[in-house]
């Protein structure tokens, strides 16, 4: 018998019994769990149009009173960002003092399938921002845009800067011709006339498994080892069905608008080449004069740094401000970095660009700013 092998085999069943016991535990943890809670912001629906909705989320007290409208990406959901009681960026947002409103763009369903890129930008977002503009006597609005929910806002506000008093971009592509991440390799080898021909909408578990395989052993096995680590605190099982949810709660993409999105932008660069169209309207970014914060992460492999950076040579203002995290895609709305500083940096940015909160006086200086 080789020496040591009593102790090896003695701490060999110790490991494996504190396994069982923490296996045990954590099905316990997980027979408890019959239901996930996310998006437990309190708001109220006060627009809807087809299968899109837009939500009011109004906090205790209004400081800034030109209201934001976040307006997420279509391949997933904006409850990302309000993921958890502890992990809430709109709830961040809310206890700055913020009148914040979110769109919600539904799930595509067959007939959805010709639903164009003109008909959720010209159509719900402007239809949406009317709304919000006629509903709070404002003649204009802030807009936050996230991930290509931020390219259609960049558009939008090129498109109409009249109704955009300030513009927010969170990782947010607009130069997609670079190698740095796999998506953008991908999408141009990627035949989307074929999949749009045969498919109509692209399914969201198809997307999802895209998603999955850029980052296959951390997105498909490492978590789980992770979880499996950490099976026996109740909460950090929650948290880990919280996201599970989200990951897999992917609507489909309206066939037309994917077809435009990843043929015109992924692979021809169009927006970053001053050659987009939407409609009969050429899109010119140096319409974009009003202030812009532009934040991206310097580990996001879905929106590369690359991606994002260009903004600032292609818009007309002067006032734009690049905010970077060491975070990645994901990490942007729940990281502990992130859930304490990125609210409030918003916050002073905007402090500092819009009418003083309520019950100031306002200096001379924020007068002038605001007139322009």
């Amino acid at each position: 018998m080789e020496p040591g092998y009593e102790k090896n085999l003695a701490n060999f069943f110790k490991e494996m019994a504190n396994f069982q016991e923490k296996l045990m535990k954590g099905m316990q943890n997980l027979t408890r769990v019959e239901d996930i809670d996310t998006a437990t912001t309190a708001k109220e629906l006060v627009y809807k149009e087809d299968k899109v909705q837009l939500f009011h989320y109004q906090p205790e007290q209004v400081k800034y009173p030109i209201p934001v409208m976040v307006v997420y990406a279509l391949v997933n959901r904006q409850y990302m960002m309000d993921l958890q009681e502890d992990r809430s960026l709109f709830k961040n947002l809310l206890r700055e003092g913020m009148d914040l409103y979110v769109i919600d763009w539904g799930y595509p369903s067959k007939p959805d399938k010709f639903t164009t890129m003109e008909d959720y930008i010209y159509g719900y977002m402007d239809n949406c921002v009317d709304f919000l503009r006629k509903k709070t006597g404002r003649k204009k609005i802030n807009l936050l845009g996230v991930c290509q929910g931020g390219t259609f806002s960049a558009i939008y506000a090129s498109l109409f800067p009249q109704k955009i008093q300030n513009l927010i971009l969170m990782v947010a592509p607009v130069d997609f011709d670079t190698r740095d991440g796999l998506l953008n390799v991908w999408a141009k080898a990627m035949d989307v006339d074929l999949m749009v021909d045969v498919m109509g909408n692209i399914p969201g578990d198809f997307m999802n498994l895209g998603f999955l395989w850029l980052k296959p052993f951390q997105l498909i096995l490492d978590k789980y080892v992770g979880l499996l680590d950490n099976i026996g605190d109740e909460n950090v099982v929650r948290n880990f069905l919280r996201m599970e949810k989200w990951i897999f709660d992917s609507p489909d993409q309206a066939g037309e608008a994917f077809r435009k999105f990843v043929k015109e932008l992924y692979r021809d660069n169009k927006l970053m080449k001053g050659e987009f169209y939407l409609g009969k309207r050429k899109i010119d970014l140096k319409n974009i004069k009003m202030p812009v914060l532009n934040i991206y992460g310097e580990q996001d492999h879905l929106v590369p740094p690359s991606c994002s950076r260009p903004f600032k040579n292609l818009v007309g203002t002067k006032d734009i401000t690049d905010l970077n995290y060491p975070v990645g895609h994901i990490g942007m709305y729940v990281s502990g970095k992130t859930q304490r500083d990125l609210a409030p940096s918003v916050a002073k940015w905007l402090s500092e660009r819009l009418p003083a909160p309520l019950g100031k006086k306002t200096s001379k200086k924020e007068k002038a700013r605001t007139a322009k």
